[in-house]
């Protein structure tokens, strides 16, 4: 079963892999992120890094480049004003300010595609700079 489809403005394709991983987030709880990135020989999107379930949102924020562009995915736990546990998944297009404006491009005529494949997602963030998706940012969109 081939998850492959071609984003039909940049060419960029997503790896079959991208797309399982995701699940394994979403049905298994099986990493608490998961970051992706364009590979630019093939022309696709792959997993560049998993996160452990029990890793933090600090781990996760670390394992973002500084300089380059990515997309992610946070698995949010949090427990509302009910006393219930929720979890919500979060989207992020990590594109900072410093980041080569090829890069920029690059991510930014990809990312409705690539989101589109990713069924499940509840918010989506973008970011040029850690501020607009520190944690209390996910926390307020989440209750």
């Amino acid at each position: 079963m081939s998850f492959q489809r071609t984003n039909s403005i940049t060419g960029i394709e997503v790896a079959d892999d991208t797309k399982i991983t995701f699940l394994d987030l979403k049905r298994k709880k099986a990493h608490r992120y998961v970051i992706f990135r364009i590979d630019d020989k093939e022309k696709e999107v792959i997993v560049e890094k998993q996160g452990a379930p029990w890793e933090s949102y600090d781990d996760f924020t670390a394992a973002l480049p500084a300089d380059n562009c990515r997309f992610a995915v946070y698995d949010y736990d949090f427990v509302t004003e009910d006393n219930c546990q929720k979890s919500k998944i979060f989207f992020i297009a990590w594109a900072p300010s410093v980041s080569r404006i090829r890069a920029k491009m690059l991510y930014a005529t990809s990312k409705e595609r690539f989101r589109h494949e990713l069924d499940g997602v509840h918010y989506e963030i973008q970011a040029t700079e850690p501020s607009e998706m520190d944690l209390q940012v996910l926390m307020d969109r989440a209750n």
